[in-house]
């Protein structure tokens, strides 16, 4: 009876350490995708109003209120596709967000 209570504590903490890491890479990936937005926020050569959407993106994952890590990336992601369809985008922009939508869609809970 004993090994068994030992054994259910070893998967216990063994569950623990795994959500904890996977937090870790989740808040990694949020931190990357934090530097990327606001690199272009801060370049004057991009049109505002692209500018402007970038920075309601990064509001949106920025918002702790928001939800989960998850649900922010999600919703984040909703914004940065419809953005993305845009025509007037620089294709260098449009790569860079598609890079920040890939990092963002490995955010699991």
């Amino acid at each position: 009876m004993d090994t068994n209570i030992g054994k259910l504590f070893s998967i216990s903490i063994m569950s623990a350490k795994k959500k904890e890491l996977k937090e870790k890479a989740n808040e990694e990936r949020l931190s990357r995708t934090i530097v990327t937005l606001e690199s272009i926020i801060k370049n004057r050569d991009i049109q505002r109003n692209t500018r402007n959407l970038v920075k309601d993106v990064l509001s949106t994952l920025t918002d702790e209120k928001g939800g989960s890590i998850s649900v922010r990336a999600a919703n984040a992601i909703s914004m940065l596709e419809s953005l993305t369809q845009s025509r007037q985008m620089e294709s260098h922009i449009r790569t860079m967000l598609w890079q920040v939508v890939s990092t963002l869609e490995s955010i699991r809970e």
